[in-house]
């Protein structure tokens, strides 16, 4: 029988390998190649012109129909006077005028900066000007929000804003130009500069939460982004013109973005697109468009585990899925449940030169590495990594924990942040020999044994080290809470970090403060200033007010033994723990009765 189950895998891994070839022999394009996403589309609308495009709120594009109004809207912005290289801040919600306004920008090597839309006030305003933008596309869903930081933004110089119609009634604000309707009296014509557009221009600025400070604008070029489309699109989901793929992250994201949406239209795919993701709507909308794949983050996977049996799920046309954050505990019942025969989970990052992908459709894994990786030991109590007497970085042992580098190289380049500082902070030199210069992820991986796979190494995913964390499928930088919540007057210095909740993909945030009396912190104005000043995601699930706080020699917090201790009753002594329930209008103390919930995973997450 062994032998049998062994041949088995062979042979399942034979067949995988016949996909890998098409997808690593994809030419990738120089930086001085005319090559761009502009480009693709309009070469895939040339050759799927009569094909289904895109599905959206009863609304459907051929791929000839779509290019004919991205063509519209790009000459549109011409009239307006966009500038090729000149960033254009797009600050919408996922739907069809995002990607019609993400295209043209495109075609004109216009660099798109894609705003987070669940951001608000500090935050939101940084990142508008983040990159240099002098104008704004905001979608009518988001105006009010936009509208009020246009004082703040208005202070700074000029900025031009363009606001584009949702499903509403409402009117254009005073600070903007209604640009619905305008555009479709233009030329549905390519336009000519499109061809001109080298791969090593910049198409888009992806904002990520960083180590430190507010988010971060990631460069990436049209290089990439036509990797990401051709590569996982062809190696994750194996995709074809017959394809259809289910989309319902936002498109400010990489994940949705790249595999997603560059996939589907590098391979003649088809998308059907959800404004947001919904659990309970979820197989109704993959049987009524008929969808095979599917581009996930491993929370709304647990999510669909978690809700009742429906009829729509049986018998469901899903046979491939791409994403990353897949935990082995929701992969394995996800994939027996709802009979997905392929799940591609992958690793990367905005701003990284490393990519993984599961391309043999191994279980419990990111895959093996699209270029050259290394993983070595790491310090995670001292949040360092682990030299030797020569000044070099250690190799970690198959099936230990270590940090992943991607060396950069003329393959793997690492275009980094429009911050120089920010781009040096994720460099690691000297690593193995004098002078070479490899990626540092931040991400702790284990080499794992998958059997049979052509001699491929394939990793597992640990944890993050230092201060970012993963909550909600979104990266949270610990500094950025902590200085709002420092904003509190009765807390001196938030130390903030994350936790694990049993069955709960990512860590719940929490944050530790001193205070001399726990009765008497103002516990309603915390909740005031958390909810008005960071999104859902960062606002911490746990408050730690503690007696004395712990400090290094250089003072800086200390962070290893609070994320152990977490919000264990037993391990915090007399420090008062406070908990936000899901649904709860407010914090509440946190007692026996809910803890050992929370520890059988029954907390409610």
């Amino acid at each position: 029988m062994r032998r049998n189950r062994g041949i088995q895998e062979f042979g399942r891994v034979l067949k995988e390998a016949r996909h890998i070839l098409p997808a690593l022999t994809y030419k990738m394009p120089e930086g001085e190649d005319p090559a761009s996403l502009g480009r693709q589309f309009q070469e895939s609308a040339e050759q799927y012109a009569e094909l289904p495009l895109l599905l959206h709120e009863g609304r459907e594009w051929t791929y000839g129909a779509f290019n004919a109004q991205v063509n519209q809207l790009a000459h549109h912005f011409l009239e307006l006077g966009f500038q090729r290289g000149e960033p254009v801040a797009v600050f919408m919600e996922t739907r069809a005028e995002f990607l019609k306004v993400f295209l043209a920008l495109a075609k004109l090597g216009v660099p798109a900066s894609l705003i987070n839309n669940s951001l608000t006030g500090d935050s939101l305003a940084h990142c508008i000007r983040s990159p240099g933008n002098r104008r704004v596309i905001v979608g009518e869903e988001r105006a009010l929000t936009l509208g009020a930081v246009m004082d703040q933004l208005s202070a700074e110089g000029e900025m031009r804003c363009y606001w584009l119609r949702d499903r509403g009634e409402a009117n254009c604000p005073a600070w903007a130009s209604d640009i619905s309707d305008g555009y479709r009296t233009c030329s549905p014509e390519n336009p000519p500069v499109t061809g001109t557009i080298l791969a090593k221009e910049v198409a888009a600025y992806i904002f990520t939460s960083g180590t430190t400070g507010l988010p971060k604008a990631a460069i990436v070029n049209h290089r990439r982004i036509l990797a990401a489309g051709h590569g996982l699109g062809r190696l994750g989901l194996q995709l074809q013109s017959s394809d259809r793929i289910y989309l319902c992250l936002p498109l400010y994201h990489i994940t949705g973005l790249g595999p997603g949406f560059c996939g589907a239209i590098s391979n003649g795919a088809s998308i059907f697109l959800r404004r947001s993701f919904s659990a309970s709507a979820f197989w109704r909308d993959i049987q009524a468009s008929k969808s095979n794949c599917f581009v996930y983050v491993g929370e709304l996977c647990r999510y669909l585990t978690l809700q009742p049996e429906c009829a729509e799920e049986r018998d469901n046309p899903l046979q491939k899925m791409i994403g990353n954050g897949l935990r082995p505990d929701v992969w394995e019942a996800f994939r027996d449940r709802f009979g997905v025969e392929r799940i591609c989970e992958i690793y990367g990052s905005s701003e990284g030169n490393l990519v993984m992908a599961n391309a043999l459709n191994k279980e419990f894994t990111i895959g093996t590495p699209m270029t050259t990786a290394a993983v070595v030991q790491y310090d995670v109590d001292n949040d360092c990594v682990i030299r030797n007497s020569k000044g070099r970085c250690v190799k970690a042992e198959v099936g230990d924990a270590g940090l992943l580098l991607g060396r950069i190289d003329k393959k793997a380049k690492f275009d980094g942040y429009i911050n120089a500082e920010a781009t040096n902070n994720k460099i690691l030199t000297d690593v193995f020999k004098p002078g070479d210069r490899w990626f540092n992820t931040g991400d702790l991986v284990r080499q794992i044994d998958v059997g049979f796979a052509l001699g491929l190494k394939h990793y597992q995913f640990v944890d993050r080290t230092g201060d970012t964390f993963r909550w909600r499928a979104e990266n949270v930088s610990t500094n950025e809470v902590a200085e709002v919540l420092n904003q509190h007057p009765q807390i001196n210095m938030a130390n903030v970090y994350g936790v694990e909740v049993p069955g709960i993909e990512g860590r719940a945030g929490m944050v530790a403060f001193e205070h001399e009396n726990a009765e008497q912190f103002d516990i309603i104005a915390f909740q005031t200033l958390v909810e008005r000043d960071l999104p859902a995601y960062a606002q911490p699930v746990f408050v730690r007010i503690q007696t004395t706080i712990e400090t290094t020699a250089t003072f800086k917090l200390v962070k290893g033994r609070l994320r152990k201790e977490a919000y264990h009753l037993d391990e915090v002594g007399d420090d008062v723990i406070f908990v936000r329930k899901p649904r709860s209008k407010g914090y509440e103390r946190l007692d026996r009765e809910y803890y050992e919930s929370l520890c059988r995973g029954e907390g409610g997450f």
